[in-house]
């Protein structure tokens, strides 16, 4: 459903005079109203003032499941979406507000995974709060790569048999969206949208379309799992990560959770023990190196960290580690790329799953798709 500039006034009109009311008087909304509201924040409709009290007004009384959907209807809609001419596409939503804790290894899961037989996308975007921190999209621009394709380039890439893997910017997928990411700083709070953005499903397989992403707090998995059946995913992994993201720690016992055929037999629970794959780290994530300089935190949430060198060192690491250099990239690679391969039926086990990865690494195969 479309709505004129003034149709969509009185709609949001309508939305803050219940929402904002207070935490005794504030009133839920329906599924369609948060569609209609967010799209047409999206489709640029509505005053940045309503449209942030909107966000903050669903924040403070807790947004509810059926608002979240709304949300992620929007998004969904106004997305610019490509089927890529392969069976089957792993979609990888790695936090969007990066990493400022560890340097990211995520990033080079698409061509460890292309290397293994399973096309990938991930996306992203440059920056965007609460962390401010280092981004796919800066990790794999400091290693030589395009993070500017369109959509249309970013599937071309997928079904090239020599390169198999992508990244695509919000930018490009969804320019109203992305068009959001200053009036979002100057919210600073999280908003529904940092929990739904990452479900955008820009890019799809002919037959089925896989979802990844990553959690820290418990209440998560089920929101996102619903989340995901609502987007349209044949299967979801949702992984207790480091930093939020798709990795698990690599020192302890993790989890994740996941459903397959579109989550008729709902969310299963994984266990994940990296010695049993042979992983034997001090670490829980790959550690800054020695000498990274900082620069001064955005406030009190971000913690300090000097991006573009970050990805650079990120990047070397990556690139080391896709050609076999042994170390806490090259683990991570190993569990990160394994559990996929496991949930996308690649291998009967973890185990197994591993021993491909690893194979696509130490034999630099999987470095020669970073193109």
């Amino acid at each position: 459903m479309e709505t004129t500039q003034n149709d969509a006034g009185r709609v949001m009109h309508s939305i803050i005079q219940r929402i904002a009311t207070g935490p005794d008087l504030s009133k839920d909304i329906s599924r369609e109203e948060a569609y209609l509201g967010t799209r047409a924040i999206i489709e640029n409709q509505i005053d940045p003032v309503q449209a942030g009290i909107y966000f903050i007004a669903l924040r403070m009384k807790r947004e509810t499941q059926d608002e979240n959907r709304g949300v992620l209807d929007a998004v969904v809609a106004t997305t610019r979406r490509v089927t890529a001419q392969v069976d089957e596409v792993v979609d990888i939503g790695d936090p969007y507000d990066g990493y400022n804790r560890c340097l990211p290894a995520a990033p080079f899961l698409g061509p460890v995974l292309a290397e293994c037989g399973v096309a990938a996308v991930a996306h992203g975007l440059d920056r965007v709060g609460p962390k401010y921190g280092v981004t796919a999209r800066h990790v794999l621009a400091a290693a030589g790569l395009d993070v500017d394709l369109s959509p249309e380039a970013a599937a071309r890439r997928l079904a090239d048999p020599d390169i198999g893997w992508t990244y695509l910017d919000q930018a490009q997928y969804n320019p109203g969206l992305h068009e959001l990411v200053s009036l979002r700083a100057r919210m600073i709070k999280r908003q529904a949208l940092t929990t739904v953005e990452v479900l955008c499903k820009p890019i799809v397989g002919r037959k089925k379309t896989h979802f990844v992403t990553g959690y820290v707090h418990k209440p998560y998995p089920p929101i996102y799992a619903d989340l995901a059946r609502q987007a349209g995913f044949d299967s979801a992994l949702i992984v207790r990560g480091v930093e939020g993201g798709v990795i698990p720690s690599l020192r302890q016992a993790g989890k994740a959770y996941y459903y397959r055929n579109r989550g008729a037999e709902g969310e299963i629970e994984l266990a994940i023990d990296p010695t049993a794959l042979g992983i034997q780290q001090e670490v829980r994530a790959v550690p800054f190196p020695a000498g990274l300089p900082v620069r001064e935190a955005e406030d009190e949430v971000a913690i300090a960290v000097d991006v573009p060198a970050t990805a650079k060192a990120a990047a070397e690491a990556g690139l080391a580690a896709l050609n076999g250099q042994q170390g806490p990239t090259y683990d991570s690679l190993v569990l990160g790329a394994g559990l996929i391969l496991h949930h996308v039926g690649r291998a009967p086990g973890l185990a197994e799953a591993a021993a491909q990865v690893r194979a696509a690494l130490d034999s630099g195969r999987a470095a020669r798709r970073v193109r």
